[in-house]
């Protein structure tokens, strides 16, 4: 019996793809495409565009609370993969935007959404506050100027490195008249308020924990505990965030067996914009101030519009 049939509310799960990683979008992206055509299932896939310099996220070992332990409970060097470890340390940094055109262009050509995630994953995640308003505003002009480069007309979404985002890059990015931005964590799509004003690009927040998150909870210890616990997850409308270094790559099967047991269940799954377009069309989504909050599994804060109770409550 259907959620409908049952009469609760239907089920939905927008699928966002964060490309991070050279190793994820030249060999994830491929597989997904496949298991996405395999299963008639459309996404929306966000890339980054320069310089892959994973390695350097060892210093958050020293710098982000609960980073050490979330590596060694989801096994985040067998979970990654050793070239992008080394990424921009022992390896060179590639620019992901010139090595991996084909596979950028390929997401598109296959009818899925695409976005822009940013251009230096690692200098924006781990140094956003650190940042000049010149180097935050190089970032997203040099990613959205590559995005035209590949697909031939400017992006439409973006979705911030690692949820990460202040009142400064927001600013910024409300230049560019976006459709939505998928920045934050956590409750429906709202508009935020930050640095003393409201910003008008809609966000649409992830709802549902990442797999590298719930693979470093000490509850779910076996693959059928994490297939277990994302069968009940989606309770609505809900957007779960995947990465194409780990659902694309060593997990694959995982998530192929996620997703089959998400559509036996009759869970649908429409794009991104398509829940930007009905939250426009529909009454005014609320207005929230963004604040910053911790997640259990991640390292670090995330950016986010909930209250402090409605995050402690999650």
């Amino acid at each position: 019996m259907t959620s409908l049939e049952r009469g609760s509310p239907p089920r939905r799960v927008a699928l966002k793809v964060d490309c991070d990683t050279a190793e994820g979008t030249r060999e994830g992206v491929p597989r997904l495409l496949d298991l996405f055509g395999r299963k008639s299932v459309r996404a929306t896939f966000f890339f980054t565009f320069g310089p892959d310099r994973s390695g350097l996220a060892v210093r958050r070992i020293f710098t982000r609370k609960g980073f050490l332990r979330k590596m060694v409970r989801s096994r985040g060097l067998s979970l990654y993969g050793w070239r992008t470890a080394l990424s921009g340390t022992l390896l060179p940094a590639p620019r992901i935007g010139e090595r991996c055109e084909a596979e950028i262009r390929s997401v598109a050509g296959a009818g899925h959404e695409t976005g822009v995630h940013g251009w230096d994953h690692v200098r924006w995640q781990d140094g956003l506050d650190r940042m000049s308003d010149a180097e935050i505003r190089e970032h997203s002009e040099r990613a959205h100027a590559e995005y035209v480069r590949i697909l031939g007309a400017p992006a439409r979404a973006s979705a911030a490195p690692g949820w990460a985002v202040n009142a400064r890059s927001l600013a910024i990015q409300e230049e560019r008249s976006l459709l939505y931005a998928s920045d934050t964590r956590g409750g429906g799509p709202f508009f935020p308020s930050a640095g003393g004003q409201v910003l008008k690009t809609l966000e649409i927040p992830t709802t549902l924990p990442t797999l590298d998150e719930t693979l470093a909870w000490p509850s779910l210890r076996s693959e059928e505990d994490l297939a277990g616990f994302y069968r009940a997850a989606p309770r609505a409308t809900e957007v779960h965030t995947i990465h194409a270094e780990v659902e694309g790559r060593s997990k694959l099967d995982l998530f192929s067996r996620i997703l089959d047991d998400w559509i036996e269940a009759g869970v649908a799954f429409p794009l991104l914009s398509e829940i930007a377009r009905e939250a426009r069309a529909g009454e005014a989504p609320p207005v929230r101030p963004l604040a910053r909050t911790r997640l259990a599994g991640r390292g670090g804060e995330v950016a986010t519009g909930w209250s402090a109770g409605e995050a402690a409550a999650c």
